[in-house]
């Protein structure tokens, strides 16, 4: 096992390794207790249930539907059912849609209570999970509502990812590829012999998480050096919304990813284009939708990175040297066209 802390303020740790339910159990403080879960890893969820003696468990539907409004409001009713008092503890076992909506959820019933995460999906354990982001959708768009609020521990217990499909490893994995973008780190950018079972994995995904923990301490409520995060979500976010959801989170910032290289080769930075596609090719994503860019634009002037009139973009020049700023619409657009043209020739 390994343990990391993200020293925010306030710090919490997270544990890193298999058979974590041991120390969850050491570390449980007395006093009620409430498990929020995704029906599709109730087995394990019900596993930590007992371990911690929790009475009180609500099961969700994973994906985007559980970041809607109706289900945040599902959530806080049966918590207030429940007579969860400001003192209680709410576990969240799932993947980024669940820390979300747990976080945001914690972060809001009874001005807040709190929260420890055990992320189940390799994009969880990489970048939802760790570093107190949380939120939930609109119809006009993701994660425009939300707060930061650091859980009290996070469990990034590699058993639970036994039975994810093999797809599902792999697009969460492209944020441990952004972070070795982000930190100049070859290593993290080396996807080929990642599985669940690889005898490297644990410190892979430490390598990973320790790049997103140092960009949080630096900049723990996103006013500069935390927005490098972004990289390859403006038009990922896009494209998982105007597709309403049926294109994936990973495999949509993939994409966008390809997107945000032509842009830095397109300021005159380093070609990462040949890195991205090497991801694309690895991940294997279904092709993006023909959308045209009046179609995408409406989803990108909501943005959360929007900053007055102006629209921010994440552009790598160089592995690890990352700038944050507008571009002209009309260089958007050409380099949009390029993107399409790239894009439609994959095999």
């Amino acid at each position: 096992m390994r343990k990391l802390t993200v020293d925010q303020p306030p710090a919490y740790p997270v544990y890193l390794g298999r058979g974590l339910l041991t120390q969850a159990r050491q570390d449980a403080p007395p006093g009620p207790k409430a498990l929020l879960y995704d029906r599709a890893v109730e087995g394990y969820a019900l596993k930590l249930a007992e371990a911690l003696q929790i009475p009180h468990r609500m099961g969700v539907e994973g994906g985007e539907e559980a970041k809607k409004l109706e289900c945040y409001g599902q959530v806080l009713s049966w918590l207030a059912q429940q007579g969860l008092p400001r003192d209680g503890m709410l576990y969240v076992v799932g993947g980024g849609t669940l820390t979300d909506l747990g976080g945001f959820v914690a972060s809001s019933y009874l001005r807040g209570i709190a929260c420890v995460s055990f992320p189940t999906t390799t994009l969880a354990m990489v970048d939802a999970s760790v570093g107190g982001k949380t939120g939930i959708n609109l119809p006009e768009g993701k994660n425009l509502v939300g707060s930061f609020y650091p859980p009290k521990a996070v469990y990034l217990d590699l058993e639970s990812l036994s039975t994810l499909p093999p797809p599902l490893f792999r697009e969460g994995l492209v944020e441990a590829f952004k972070h070795g973008i982000i930190a100049a780190d070859e290593a993290l950018m080396r996807l080929e012999s990642l599985h669940p079972e690889w005898p490297g994995l644990e410190e892979y995904l430490e390598r990973a998480v320790s790049v997103k923990i140092r960009v949080v301490e630096a900049d723990p409520y996103e006013k500069g050096e935390r927005r490098k995060l972004n990289l390859g979500h403006t038009l990922g976010h896009a494209l998982e919304a105007a597709t309403r959801h049926t294109l994936s989170h990973g495999a949509a910032v993939a994409y966008g990813l390809l997107y945000a290289a032509l842009l830095g080769k397109a300021h005159g930075g380093a070609d990462l284009t040949v890195s991205v596609e090497g991801l694309l090719r690895w991940l294997e994503p279904p092709p993006p939708p023909p959308l045209s860019w009046d179609e995408l634009w409406p989803y990108m002037a909501r943005d959360k990175k929007k900053l007055g009139d102006s629209l921010h973009w994440v552009i790598p020049l160089k592995p690890g040297h990352l700038v944050v700023q507008p571009v002209a619409e009309e260089v958007l657009r050409w380099v949009y066209a390029e993107f399409l043209e790239r894009v439609s020739g994959r095999p």
